[in-house]
């Protein structure tokens, strides 16, 4: 057996490289360049072919593009989030706020739609927009439609957010209120050829909600909005003019975002090419190479960030005194996007939120560690990827006069985490697959 004082940071140093592993095996470079290998006699039938880059992910996808189509292209810009991208060869490049949209992605949204008209015009026949699309891109492609300002959509953007609201429904909204999203790229581009190759950051790889679905049919309604406002209660905290707007295109007098059948999407092609359950499955693997027996629970958690806190806790429990599913030395991995109903004013993300969570569930349970990381580096509105947790770190907490339970009804995670050392920091990954959990469990010395 391990003794205690060596425990810690070696689980975390592996964590750390199984995460690696992870994101390493959805590199948004390398799986985009593969797609398009594999598409290279369908492209080449095209005389004009424009590129639209949206998302986390969308510097290394266009970089990609770029180097494997080169003189080809005709015109392409990129939009991602500040510190996700600086400069390509030949391609305009637009850094740009998230999750809070800003006048940046403004400009970018409205260079896009000069590009994808550009690309659909008159004898558009021999032309094709290759749309590169992943996680992020609904709060950087910012164009709001004419009776609403972009004040008003960040002011609903903070409140979906705040709410707990899921990305289901945080995009619902964010379609209807937008020029571009929820099938109205592909409308523009119509009759010219898309091919949209997507990272998938959201559960079930539904592409409708990946970055608010701009190539592809709306299932939603403005009827959803309203239900989305009223459940969270959100008709007093943001802009009228939103309510209004909304209220008018469930009534009908505003037209709806294109649907199921509609011919503008005869020749739109949408590709999923990255995805959690890909990192997930590279992440086991990398646990049993570290010596784990290693199991998926799923990459489609969902739901209250605290609920799943409670919920891994009793699996890990169940390995650590019943050893079941698997014995340890275990490795449980989990993936998917939860929710945090924000009350407090502090600072933290989904991850720190349930590793906060975590911690106090499992104090005292020694043999129980975790990780709690967003594979795009980021989680939320902070510098970090998320946390590590063990056994002791509320009776650290304690010592330094911390107290855990204030820290999360604050929403507070970060700075609980970084007065104790145990944040992640990271590089941005320029990726999103959404986040990755690893819950370690260990036989260790009871001295």
């Amino acid at each position: 057996m391990i003794h205690n004082s060596e425990m810690h940071d070696q689980i975390k140093a592996k964590g750390i490289q199984i995460f690696k592993a992870a994101t390493e095996s959805v590199n948004p470079y390398t799986i985009t360049l593969k797609a398009l290998k594999s598409r290279e006699e369908m492209l080449r039938r095209f005389k004009k072919i424009f590129i639209v880059g949206i998302g986390k992910a969308a510097h290394p996808m266009t970089m990609a593009a770029e180097e494997f189509l080169g003189n080809n292209i005709t015109d392409a810009i990129v939009i991602t989030k500040y510190g996700h991208g600086d400069s390509l060869k030949n391609i305009e490049v637009i850094q740009a706020g998230h999750p809070i949209p800003d006048e940046k992605g403004v400009i970018g949204a409205e260079r896009i739609y000069e590009i994808v008209a550009k690309a659909g015009a008159t004898n558009c026949g021999n032309n094709i927009v290759l749309f590169l699309i992943s996680g992020g891109g609904s709060a950087l492609m910012t164009a709001p439609v004419k009776e609403i300002t972009l004040n008003d959509l960040m002011a609903v953007n903070e409140g979906l957010i705040a709410s707990g609201a899921d990305i289901y429904e945080i995009n619902s909204v964010r379609k209807h209120l937008s020029r571009l999203k929820g099938g109205r790229l592909a409308q523009l581009a119509h009759p010219a050829s898309v091919l949209s190759l997507i990272i998938s950051d959201v559960v079930g790889n539904d592409i409708s909600t990946i970055a608010s679905g701009p190539t592809t049919f709306d299932p939603t309604t403005f009827g959803d909005t309203i239900k989305v406002i009223e459940k969270y209660k959100l008709k007093d905290k943001i802009p009228s003019s939103v309510i209004d707007y909304l209220l008018a295109g469930a009534r009908g007098d505003v037209k709806e975002t294109p649907k199921g059948g509609d011919p503008i999407f005869k020749n739109v092609e949408n590709v999923i090419v990255g995805s959690a359950a890909v990192a997930l499955g590279a992440a086991k693997k990398r646990a049993e190479e570290e010596g784990f027996n290693a199991m998926i629970l799923s990459s489609s958690f969902a739901g209250d960030t605290e609920e799943l806190a409670h919920f891994h806790k009793a699996v890990a429990v169940e390995i650590l005194n019943e050893r079941r599913p698997i014995p340890p030395p275990a490795c449980i991995i989990s993936g998917g996007e939860s929710t945090v109903n924000v009350t407090g004013s502090g600072k933290g993300g989904r991850n720190t939120h349930f590793a906060l969570r975590f911690a106090t569930l499992t104090k005292d349970l020694k043999g129980i560690y975790s990780l709690s990381l967003g594979s795009d580096g980021t989680d939320g509105p902070t510098d970090a990827a998320g946390a590590f947790t063990a056994h002791n770190t509320i009776l650290r907490a304690q010592k330094a006069g911390l107290d855990a339970n204030q820290y999360l009804e604050d929403n507070d995670s970060y700075h609980f985490f970084k007065a104790l050392g145990d944040l992640i920091i990271t590089v941005p990954t320029k990726n999103n697959v959404m986040d990755i959990r690893l819950i370690f469990i260990v036989e260790e010395s009871k001295k």
